[in-house]
């Protein structure tokens, strides 16, 4: 990578930029398996959050500086999308840092609290030598825990704080960690060699009592501040939000009244299928006949065999066909997520150098049986063609675009927006069955319902009138959690989870559909180009094109995908 002083385009900049994070903050190395035996845990503190903050500022003005020199005759088209993407997303974390956003950290998913935990997942484990910067780790943990509670401290003096929901949560998560019996940690290290039993019964200790007096901290210290604080963002610190995940601004009454349309939509396509399924049948009552005569499969190890051989099988029937896919994308691993997880499924990237694959995640709650409707077009969402084959495709191409633009720099609008883009196309290639796409209508349902409760209790808006429950009212966590048990095959336990999730991480659910809605548009414009061209529009070299971008915010890819 280059040095920061002979940075002469944006790719070097970006990649000057991404060495200097990975020596910041040890999660991002460990992400992109750059330092395999890095044995460093995150530091949360202020401190750390004020350097990061400088680093922006200091790649932004080498930015300026490059771009008066590259002239108006301008640079590669990689590098003014990298350009772009650096301005954008170091402009609008600077923004959230200047708010005081990042002490504010507390969520049921993807806060500082987990992505400390999930470190070790993402560590080699195949040696002694890997157990060994495990143990070193691990016993690192509770200075990592202490940073965290400097930026909670922070924040409380500075009446910063996390709404008392996703306290609580965070607290019950906390002690599914440390278990009845044995902790998660001391589970994990079971794994390990019996030669380092001591050690790394020593760091799970170490791990637990951390998360241990977390816990109490948050139970005895920060809840009583937090009392008060809203669930509901209000409208700016909400659209803040939605540049951080979209890399776009939007219009919340358009975006609002587009939801309500495709809630509709859904609604009526459901109530089709629902038809055929089960005669006289609502949706819900046709996924509740699913649960208990479709398609099962029982076992949790039977259950990540499935969705191991649904991945395999989508890959070699896919490539070559609607996709090119590169030999080491080809590899991609069901997992089974640790206890003590969000609900919802999830996609971990594969490092840069194909050392640890991509993998796919599956929270079992507990379940033993898995009926199958409702996991098909979730696992061509996680897996293949969905966020597998773009990460994976980014990993691939992260030589001739910059390690920014195929990891850091990208956002959950264009990442998630393609995942559901996956879902759909897999629906209008005819790989979904009745039940199938049931579940796909269901999950489709979803994130058209997220877009409207999203931004409806974030904003305090009106409940449009011809809804069927609470017309007229203004949404509330419990009116959403109810309109959601409405219309949701899910089950009660992962909707209430959803609900903190949603008032938790403002933005982040419209990303979904509002990204799809940016693919499909791109798509349709490159096909309409092409016609006006007199060629014939080659959908499987536009994907390819498309997955080889590298990241981008919203509000260019669509610009970016029409010219295709």
């Amino acid at each position: 990578m280059s040095n920061h002083h002979d940075s002469s385009t944006p790719r070097e900049l970006a990649d000057w930029y991404v060495d200097q994070l990975v020596e910041l903050e040890p999660a991002v190395a460990t992400m992109l398996g750059l330092r395999p035996h890095d044995d460093r845990m995150p530091d949360f503190s202020p401190e750390t959050r004020a350097a990061r903050a400088q680093l922006g500022r200091e790649v932004l003005k080498r930015l300026d500086s490059l771009q008066e020199a590259a002239g108006p005759v301008g640079a590669a088209p990689a590098d003014q999308r990298c350009a772009a993407l650096l301005r954008d997303r170091i402009g609008v974390e600077l923004e959230a840092h200047e708010a005081g956003e990042d002490l504010r950290v507390l969520r049921n998913i993807a806060s500082p609290i987990h992505s400390a935990r999930s470190l070790f997942l993402l560590m080699p484990q195949s040696t002694p030598a890997d157990w060994t910067v495990i143990a070193r780790r691990m016993a690192k943990f509770p200075a990592s825990y202490s940073s965290l509670q400097k930026t909670l401290d922070e924040g409380r003096r500075r009446g910063l704080t996390s709404a008392p929901r996703q306290v609580e949560t965070v607290i019950g998560q906390l002690e599914q960690w440390l278990g009845g019996g044995e902790s998660w940690f001391h589970e994990f290290v079971r794994d390990g060699p019996d030669a380092l039993r001591h050690d790394l019964k020593e760091s799970a200790d170490a791990a637990a009592t951390a998360v241990a007096r977390m816990r109490t901290y948050l139970r005895d210290e920060y809840l009583p501040v937090a009392q008060g604080t809203p669930d509901a963002v209000g409208r700016e610190r909400y659209l803040l939000s939605t540049r951080r995940f979209m890399g776009a601004s939007i219009d919340p009454e358009e975006v609002y009244a587009w939801g309500w349309k495709e809630y509709q939509r859904i609604d009526a396509d459901m109530r089709d299928l629902a038809e055929q399924i089960k005669p006289g049948s609502s949706p819900l009552e046709a996924m509740a006949w699913l649960d208990v005569h479709g398609r099962r499969v029982e076992g949790v190890e039977q259950v990540r065999q499935w969705l191991q051989s649904m991945m395999d099988t989508a890959i070699g029937e896919l490539h070559g066909r609607h996709f090119d896919i590169a030999e080491p994308i080809r590899t991609v691993e069901a997992k089974i997520a640790p206890s003590g997880s969000a609900a919802a499924p999830y996609y971990t990237r594969p490092t840069v150098d194909f050392s640890r694959p991509g993998r796919t995640w599956l929270p079992t709650l507990g379940r033993t049986v898995f009926p199958v409707y409702d996991l098909v077009s979730t696992w061509y969402h996680e897996g293949v063609p969905g966020h597998h084959l773009q990460f994976a495709q980014w990993a691939h191409m992260s030589s001739e675009l910059s390690i920014y633009q195929t990891t850091l720099g990208s956002s959950s609008g264009m990442t998630e927006g393609w995942a559901l883009y996956s879902e759909r196309l897999m629906d209008e290639l005819g790989y979904l069955d009745p039940e199938e796409r049931m579940g796909y209508l269901d999950a489709q349902m979803l994130r058209a319902i997220r877009v409207v409760i999203d931004l409806g209790m974030h904003l305090e808006l009106k409940i449009p009138a011809d809804s069927p429950i609470a017309p007229g009212q203004t949404w509330t966590p419990a009116l959403a959690e109810q309109f959601l048990n409405a219309h949701s095959g899910s089950s009660p336990e992962f909707i209430a989870s959803e609900i903190t999730r949603y008032l938790g991480w403002p933005g982040q659910a419209i990303s979904y559909k509002l990204g799809e809605r940016v693919w499909l548009a791109g798509r349709e414009e490159a096909r309409k180009a092409h016609t006006e061209r007199g060629e014939s529009f080659d959908v499987k070299a536009w994907h390819m094109q498309a997955l080889s971008l590298g990241a981008l915010g919203l509000d260019d890819l669509q610009q970016v995908l029409a010219e295709l």
